[in-house]
C-alpha cells in the first residue's frame, strides 16, 4: 500500500511553517506592544502605559468614525446575511433551478476581482447614479458595503445547508407541512449557526473595509478605518497604534466566535 504523502516529512517545513507565522504575526506584535508605550517617539520603548489608549478612546473624531463604522457594519452584515441566505437557498435547494451553479460562481466574483477594481466600478456606477437622481447620502456606502459582503456571508451559511440532512425537511413536507413551515420549524433552526456565522463574518469585512470606503464616502461620512488612513499620511501616531490594536482584539473575537459557532454539527 501507498504511504500517505505527509508535507510534514519534508526537509526544512518545521523552518518554513515558523518563517510564515513570524512573517505574519510578527508585525502585529510589534504594533500591539507599542500601542503600550509611555513615550512620544515611535519605535523607542519608554514604558509601559495606557496613555494612548485613554487618549483615542476620549478622541471626539474617533468615537464619531467608530459609531459610524459598527452601525454601518452592523446593517451591512444584516443585510448581506439576509440576501445571502435567499441565495444560499435558491443555489442548493432548488434543484430545479438550472442557473443557480452560474448564479453561485457571480456571487463569489467579489472574492476573486481585485478590491479596488469594485471600488472604481461601484464609485462609476454610483457617480451615475447620483447625477440621475440627485440624491446622496449614506445609502451609496451602505450598498457597497452589501455589495462586497455578501460572498463572505453566503460561503458559511452555503456549507451549513449543504452538510444538512435534506431528508428531514422532505419527511416534513411529506407531512403536509408548508414550504414556509418547512422552513421555519425545520431549515432555519439548523441553518441558524451558519446565518450567525455569516452575519459575523461579513460585520468583520465591513469593520475593516478601507479600499471601498475610501472610494465611495463623501464628506462626513468617515468611517474608523477612513480615519486611521487620513490620520496616517498626516504622520504616524502610538494613538493610532492604540485604535489598530483595539480593532485587531474585536476582529479576532469576532472571527474565533464565528468559527466556533460554525463547528456546531447540523
Amino acid at each position: 500500500m501507498a504511504r500517505r504523502f505527509d508535507p510534514q516529512t519534508l526537509p526544512g517545513f518545521g523552518a518554513i511553517a515558523a518563517l510564515a507565522f513570524a512573517l505574519l504575526y510578527l508585525p502585529l506584535i510589534v504594533l500591539v506592544t507599542y500601542s503600550f508605550n509611555a513615550g512620544d517617539l515611535i519605535g523607542r520603548w519608554e514604558g509601559l502605559s495606557w496613555r494612548w489608549y485613554a487618549q483615542a478612546l476620549s478622541n471626539a473624531a474617533i468615537q464619531d468614525a467608530a459609531l459610524r463604522s459598527l452601525v454601518l457594519a452592523l446593517v451591512a452584515a444584516a443585510l448581506s446575511t439576509a440576501l445571502a441566505v435567499l441565495a444560499a437557498l435558491a443555489t442548493t435547494r432548488a434543484d430545479q433551478f438550472r442557473p443557480r451553479h452560474a448564479i453561485a460562481a457571480v456571487i463569489n466574483q467579489p472574492l476573486v476581482v481585485p478590491e479596488i477594481v469594485m471600488a472604481v466600478a461601484l464609485l462609476l456606477l454610483f457617480s451615475m447614479l447620483r447625477q440621475a437622481t440627485g440624491l446622496s447620502g449614506m445609502g451609496y456606502l451602505l450598498a457597497a458595503h452589501v455589495t462586497f459582503c455578501i460572498p463572505f456571508a453566503y460561503l458559511p451559511v452555503r456549507a451549513r445547508l449543504e452538510g444538512m440532512d435534506a431528508n428531514l425537511e422532505r419527511a416534513a413536507a411529506d407531512l403536509y407541512a408548508s414550504p414556509l413551515t418547512v422552513f421555519r420549524r425545520i431549515t432555519l433552526p439548523l441553518l441558524a449557526p451558519g446565518i450567525l456565522a455569516g452575519f459575523m463574518l461579513a460585520f468583520v469585512i465591513s469593520l475593516d473595509n478601507v479600499v471601498i470606503s475610501q472610494f465611495i464616502k463623501t464628506a462626513g461620512q468617515e468611517t474608523l478605518p477612513t480615519y486611521m488612513l487620513g490620520q496616517l499620511r498626516r504622520g504616524i501616531s502610538a494613538e493610532i497604534y492604540a485604535v489598530s490594536t483595539m480593532l485587531v482584539g474585536l476582529s479576532l473575537l469576532i472571527l474565533t466566535l464565528s468559527f466556533l459557532v460554525n463547528r456546531t454539527r447540523p
